[in-house]
């Protein structure tokens, strides 16, 4: 499987092959070569449907009956590669060779890549595009850059401050503390402090414990399991108990959540049901809905379990099998490759819920969650060790 961008003749292409067709797409219009000139590129697929956007033009390429995943399980390259041999003759018009010219802002499933020196895992032969030390985005928040004879300098909006606009001029007395996280209210004029785990208070100055977490709504811990390498992903389990008067919200995540890629394991509420999802690896995950009684948001604590035997997937609520379903009776993909990471409540702070399970949670959960284990194992996991911010203490 490919999928490649180049530069065809002054035409963008966009070829990629899913595993059985190279479809290929490109640009009514030529990019005239004018180094003052930047050009916006939008390229990508949805199943085995392409499309590819220069400057505001569209177009897309019709999907056919095929394979729908991208299963590429290599590095991702920006300007060339580290061998030619490396190219599949498929995935270029011509003899391939490397891009000439400048890129910036590369966004890869709403994650935008560091073009830096320390954030890639190699390169080779790249310089400074701009030539100068203000480079690109070097100012934050819309700052305006400036060449000093010292570096540069930036001017800042009105309601950012620091040397690169990094810091709003709300939290510029803040007294959040090493424990805490400004976050501004500019409508307000203020702003708030979010809490690092095992911290609470308005400044996050004093020190808590808790066996059962509390989510405000904007909460998350991640745990991260020290045994994943020792695990048999082929048969996976998630147990917790959890009590909410909502009737959306994501209340646990088995998954990197960094790009459709990532398998996952999830489970939430929607329309007052529990709604469990699971995605072993084909990005196409077919929700689990349990909507013959609603019981999960009465405020009362529920018991649910999760277990995925390969393609099987049972659910257990309050003890009772509310689901037992083979999600692919072809067993393509039969472990769940979550990476170790589980979130519960939510995501990283500025990660939102609906964005990162692209729809299929609409936000964070509010409510309270105690007992969780993870597979077969005989303790449960100590929440408060994990990551997290925005936790109070549910007892």
């Amino acid at each position: 499987d490919f999928l490649c961008i180049s530069l065809v003749n002054g035409f963008i292409q966009l070829r990629y092959n899913l595993g059985d067709k190279t479809v290929v797409l490109q640009t009514f219009q030529k990019v005239h070569a004018n180094r003052t000139t930047w050009h916006s590129l939008k390229a990508g697929r949805v199943g085995n449907e392409g499309y590819l956007d220069l400057d505001g033009i569209n177009i897309t390429q019709k999907a056919s009956p095929g394979m729908n995943a991208l299963d590429t399980r290599t590095d991702f390259f920006v300007g060339g590669v580290s061998s030619l041999n490396l190219v599949n003759s498929m995935a270029v018009e011509n003899e391939p060779t490397g891009f000439t010219g400048c890129i910036r802002e590369i966004v890869i499933n709403d994650r935008e890549l560091q073009l830096t020196v320390t954030d890639p895992k190699g390169g080779a032969n790249i310089g400074d595009c701009d030539g100068t030390v203000c480079g690109y985005t070097v100012c934050k928040n819309n700052g305006t850059c400036q060449v000093e004879n010292s570096g540069f300098s930036c001017s800042c909006p009105q309601e950012w401050i620091g040397s690169t606009c990094e810091q709003s001029v709300h939290c510029s007395q803040n007294r959040c503390g090493s424990h805490g996280l400004c976050i501004p209210q500019p409508t307000s004029f203020s702003y708030i402090c979010v809490c690092a785990l095992g911290w609470s208070g308005k400044y996050c100055d004093s020190k808590i414990t808790f066996f059962i977490a509390k989510f405000v709504g904007n909460s998350y811990i991640k745990h991260t399991d020290p045994y994943y390498g020792k695990r048999d992903l082929q048969y996976s389990r998630i147990s917790l108990n959890f009590t909410t008067n909502q009737t959306e919200g994501l209340i646990a995540w088995m998954g990197k959540g960094e790009d459709e890629d990532n398998d996952f394991l999830a489970i939430g509420l929607a329309n007052g049901s529990l709604k469990v999802v699971i995605n072993l690896g084909e990005r196409l995950s077919v929700p689990l809905i349990h909507s013959k009684h609603s019981t999960c948001c009465d405020e009362k604590w529920h018991f649910v379990t999760v277990v995925q035997n390969q393609t099987c997937i049972k659910v257990y609520l309050d003890e009772e099998l509310i689901i037992f379903e083979d999600i692919d009776p072809h067993r393509k993909y039969t472990a769940l490759n979550y990476g170790g990471i589980c979130y519960f409540g939510g995501f990283e702070i500025g990660r939102k819920v609906n964005i990162v399970t692209t729809g299929l949670f609409q936000r964070e959960f509010t409510g309270k969650i105690k007992d969780v284990v993870l597979f077969q194992d005989s303790k449960k996991i100590q929440l408060m060790k994990a990551e997290g911010y925005n936790i109070y203490n549910g007892n």
